[in-house]
């Protein structure tokens, strides 16, 4: 009697916790995202948790956000070099892409248009594969002059409209006031005046993490 008993209610207590399964909501899948860029994306000069994608990774989770973040910086790399590695970057299960490339080419002098092309094919990739994408620009300095400076800065907000990518109008964006450079920020730079300190790349991600946050949300859509 008493083995019938509590078989009677081990099957009650079964059906019980298959309908409260059922009833809960369904735990959100894991968003898989691609950051490709250049040192400012490595973590240049910094221990690695204190590089840009550990700090973002972070921030996610602190909001809720189940992200797996693939660190694809690589230093000193262009725009050509970020077109040459896109395509086997994206693996099969990366969804999203932040794509941070821009700083070398403009450190080398080059093209605007040779960085607007790089950059256009690294869309199409995006694009071609079904990867959604935020675009991240850089400011170019006004040693190169007026026209060269209009030229570059032009390059990300027309690429974003021309494709239908998010926009982040400038990765140091959360560094500076209007009309500043690093060398104004020297305080959460590193002492080369180029990468930014850890306290520097906190204040980037939380400027630049609602953006992230509207990548997650297109792909969740």
């Amino acid at each position: 009697m008493l083995r019938l008993v509590t078989y009677g209610v081990r099957a009650r207590l079964s059906k019980a916790a298959a309908l409260l399964l059922l009833a809960a909501p369904a735990q959100a899948d894991q968003v898989h995202l691609l950051a490709l860029g250049d040192s400012l994306t490595q973590g240049y000069g910094l221990i690695e948790s204190e590089g840009f994608v550990p700090q973002m990774r972070a921030w996610l989770a602190e909001r809720g956000h189940d992200v797996r973040l693939v660190n694809g910086g690589v230093s000193g790399d262009t725009t050509a070099g970020g077109l040459s590695r896109v395509e086997w970057s994206l693996t099969p299960e990366i969804e999203g892409m932040i794509v941070a490339l821009g700083g070398n080419d403009l450190l080398r002098g080059l093209p605007p248009e040779v960085a607007r092309e790089n950059l256009s094919g690294i869309l199409e990739v995006a694009e071609a594969q079904d990867v959604e994408v935020l675009l991240v620009g850089m400011s170019a300095p006004g040693n190169y002059g007026a026209d060269y400076k209009a030229a570059f800065d032009a390059i990300y907000p027309d690429l974003a409209e021309r494709y239908g990518t998010l926009y982040h109008p400038d990765f140091l964006g959360g560094l500076l006031e209007d009309g500043e450079t690093p060398a104004d920020a020297t305080d959460l730079m590193q002492p080369d005046g180029i990468h930014p300190s850890a306290e520097g790349v906190a204040r980037i991600v939380a400027t630049m993490g609602p953006a992230v946050e509207e990548l997650i949300a297109r792909i969740e859509e």
